[in-house]
């Protein structure tokens, strides 16, 4: 396990800034890039903390705040967040933290990896179909914009999914999986028989399905192991 530092900073976006949350090994080695995005909360404490999971596991990991200083703490406005949220400029904002990571001295391999949660779930596969400085994405419980979209998706893709995840039904999620498959893309597709969505979510203990969130922890680390190291 490495020793982590972290801190918040801004990095060029859309002409403009994004606040983001860098979590990096203390070592000045060269690592491999992640860019972590926010379920529909926003930037709070446990998506940091997942960033500095992925940093003590020796990943450089950057989690844009995509709501730019907002968050919510119940569902209702949760909601009101992800509806005002514009997905072009979300992909726009998280190209930009791939670009960002990019010029970093200490990160290596050029490709970076994106993973994503929930809403951040639904912007990976958004990313991955608008992006080829991409080498690896996971999705955990995000539901596809459109299945179609595999059909532009080139790096290699994670999908972890609860069986009972009331929002992304189990066919939508072999749809993109068969998808992925005639395109041809290396990808694997997982649905944890019990698990509900925000299952992988330890702060959520209505959700949190501990056995399912390991095993999708691991699959992750050995995912972008894969194809980033």
């Amino acid at each position: 396990m490495n020793k982590v530092k972290t801190e918040m900073i801004e990095f060029p976006s859309n002409g403009d800034s994004t606040p983001g949350y860098l979590a990096r090994p203390q070592d000045e080695d060269t690592h491999p890039g992640l860019v972590v995005i926010q379920e529909w909360w926003g930037l709070v404490p446990h998506i940091k903390d997942v960033a500095q999971r992925f940093a003590a596991q020796g990943f450089i990991a950057l989690a844009p705040d995509l709501y730019h200083g907002q968050a919510a703490s119940e569902p209702d406005e949760a909601r009101k967040l992800a509806m005002g949220l514009e997905e072009a400029r979300a992909v726009a904002e998280i190209q930009a933290a791939v670009r960002f990571l990019q010029g970093l001295r200490t990160v290596s391999p050029h490709k970076i990896g994106v993973v994503g949660w929930c809403m951040g779930g639904h912007l990976t596969p958004s990313t991955a179909a608008e992006s080829r400085d991409l080498g690896a994405a996971v999705a955990f419980y995000g539901r596809p914009r459109d299945v179609s979209m595999a059909e532009q998706i080139e790096a290699p893709v994670l999908g972890l999914y609860g069986e009972h995840d009331h929002g992304i039904p189990v066919e939508l999620v072999r749809q993109f999986d068969q998808a992925l498959e005639q395109r041809g893309v290396a990808h694997e597709i997982r649905i944890y028989p019990g698990a509900g969505h925000a299952f992988f979510n330890d702060t959520r203990p209505q959700a949190y399905d501990p056995e399912a969130a390991q095993d999708a922890w691991q699959r992750t680390l050995d995912w972008f192991r894969r194809y980033l190291v």
